[in-house]
Formats: C-alpha cells, structure tokens, sequence
C-alpha cells in the first residue's frame, strides 16, 4: 500500500481558502500514484471554534462532494481527516472516509475532545468506532488526542486493522510525546501507523508537522519536517502477519479481566 500525507498550513476561519488548498494538495499526491491519500484535522476551518455557525460544514455536505469527486477523479482512496460540521444542531470534530470510487466507506466523529483547546465547550463527542476497509484492507482511524487513550485504539484494533490512520492538529510544545504515543500505538496493536499533523499556527497555538508513518514493530520509516509537504511512503502489509505470528499479543489478551 502506498500511501500519501498532506502535511498543510490550514487557514485560521478561512474554509474557501482550505477546500482550494485540499483539492490541490490531492492532486499533487494523486500525480505520485499512491492508493490512499490522508489529511490533517479540521481542515476546513482550524479551530475557530467560537465561529462554527458561521464556518461548519452542513451535514458534511461540501466536504464529502469534493472529496467523492477527486477520489473518482484520481481513482484514489482518501482519509478525510477531519473537518467542522454542523449535525442537527451541534458541531462536531468528523472524519470522512472515501474509496477509489468516491463512495463513503465511514463517518467517524472525535470521540475524546480536548478540552485544552475548548472541545468540550464547542464540539460533541463522537460515540462510534472507525473501523473501515480500503482495497480490502482492513484499517481504521482516530482523531489526534483519540491516541492518548490506548485502551480506544485497542478496542478497534482488536478488530484485526492492519493500518492506523491518525490525523491531528498537534501542537509544537507537545510534539515530543506525539511521536512517542504514535509509535507505542504501532507496537502494541502491531499495525503500521499512519499519522498526519499540520504545520503554521492559529492565534492560540504553534504546530509542527513531523507527520509519521511507523511499521508494526515501532520504527519509523518516513518523518516530515515543519513545512508544508506531501510525503509518501510504501507499506509492506505482510510485515503486519509476520509480526502478529511471532508475537501472539491478541491471542494471548485477557479481555474478560479488563474492566
């Protein structure tokens, strides 16, 4: 599986701005002839919370129109990452997932809000999992501060995905432990992570980059810097049953005691 990330300085309030830079940064990746492209969260609007009925995306309506349209465009599975939509009245922090034919495989809503940049207050938390499959390939995928809660990573994995998908608005000042949560994910659930961030800033936070892909066994195998870029990378996927067989870890759990 060749997969793409979409490191992007997402624009403060500006979602015209962030669909034209979306559709441009797919197809820079699409041209690289990978399978699945990924996108950092809340793409559309940056957290520009206090604005959101102004700013979100009706029912996901726009969002999941320009992503099904290039996805078919390029024939090209795309992980969404995430963006602001308004639902019924409430907003909430959602992943879109898409295949090569620009069907949507998944609808997935940040189910742990981060209260240190004001989910609680604003977004409504998800209650479902993310499991999904692409080109029959099973995966999933979780919302930035979603990775600082092992046991909801496992609960899915659990499931057998074989690819992490992470996206996330990671602040510079905490970039240490992203990479360190990111590759204890990998090891634990022996699956290759596949994590994008963002780079830039917003008027209360610094971001990084350093996007990740990291195999089954914690290494990692592509890093970005923090710039603006679309980075590849090749994941050899019978790396995931290799490392499962010589180390049994969801044959041997003890879910019965983990309460």
């Amino acid at each position: 599986m060749q997969v793409a990330l979409a490191q992007l300085d997402i624009q403060f309030g500006n979602p015209d701005e962030n669909y034209r830079q979306i559709e441009t940064a797919i197809t820079r990746a699409a041209e690289q002839a990978v399978d699945v492209i990924v996108l950092p969260e809340m793409w559309n609007t940056g957290y520009a919370l206090t604005r959101l009925a102004a700013l979100a995306d009706l029912n996901g309506a726009r969002t999941q129109k320009l992503l099904a349209r290039l996805a078919q465009q390029f024939h090209v599975n795309i992980v969404g990452g995430s963006v602001a939509v308004e639902r019924d009245g409430a907003y909430y922090n959602e992943m879109l997932v898409l295949n090569r034919h620009g069907q949507l495989l998944s609808r997935y809503d940040k189910v742990h809000r981060f209260g240190l940049m004001a989910e609680d207050r604003y977004i409504t938390a998800g209650q479902t999992e993310n499991v999904f499959s692409l080109d029959a390939v099973p995966a999933m995928g979780v919302i930035c501060y979603d990775i600082r809660f092992p046991e909801w990573l496992r609960t899915q994995a659990a499931q057998g995905p074989q690819v992490i998908f992470v996206s996330a608005e990671w602040p510079t000042v905490r970039l240490p432990q992203w990479r360190l949560l990111l590759q204890a994910r990998a090891i634990e659930n022996q699956a290759f992570v596949v994590a994008v961030n963002r780079v830039g800033s917003d008027p209360d936070n610094e971001f990084g980059g350093q996007s990740l892909v990291i195999d089954p066994l914690g290494q990692v195998l592509a890093s970005a810097d923090d710039h603006p870029q679309i980075m590849t990378a090749k994941l050899n996927l019978a790396q995931v049953q290799q490392v499962r067989g010589s180390m049994p870890v969801f044959a041997d759990r003890r879910p019965e005691l983990y309460q």
